[in-house]
């Protein structure tokens, strides 16, 4: 999984939403905290910091070179239209946004979008994903899954 998503952090760009689905546990605040870690901040360099699930928080944003990331956990969320209180157009429109328990968007689902289906595998460790493009992620899909 960490694998991937240092992969996938290499194909971000500004604008870009990544919506995570899973279980509890199934990884998706791992896979995002990799993709934050795996992106070089304004100065080109790795920084080594924490990123905590923003379950309480709903969003963390951390400044990275190809655009501000926020990561939003929406599982405590009970109305989507709060999203526009902590400004997710904007992050929707120029920074990269990575969203756990997508469900919970509603009506603000952008249809430019990756979504990552993480499941359980046989093995205690072992993680499925399946990746679904729409929009411009269509045609950019296929050179992720060549890169891996």
């Amino acid at each position: 999984m960490q694998r991937f998503a240092r992969l996938l952090s290499g194909h971000l760009k500004a604008g870009d939403t990544v919506l995570l689905e899973g279980d509890l546990g199934a990884g998706k605040s791992a896979l995002a905290r990799t993709v934050i870690q795996s992106l070089p901040d304004q100065n080109n360099e790795l920084v080594n910091e924490e990123v905590p699930s923003p379950t309480f928080t709903i969003v963390q944003t951390y400044e990275r070179k190809i655009a501000d990331v926020w990561h939003f956990d929406l599982y405590r969320l009970t109305d989507a239209e709060e999203l526009y209180e902590i400004g997710i157009e904007e992050a929707f429109a120029n920074q990269v946004c990575l969203i756990e328990w997508p469900d919970r968007l509603g009506h603000l689902t952008p249809s430019d979008n990756l979504t990552i289906k993480i499941e359980f595998g046989d093995g205690e460790e072992e993680r499925v994903l399946e990746l679904v493009g729409k929009g411009a992620w269509q045609s950019r899909l296929p050179a992720l899954a060549l890169s891996s």
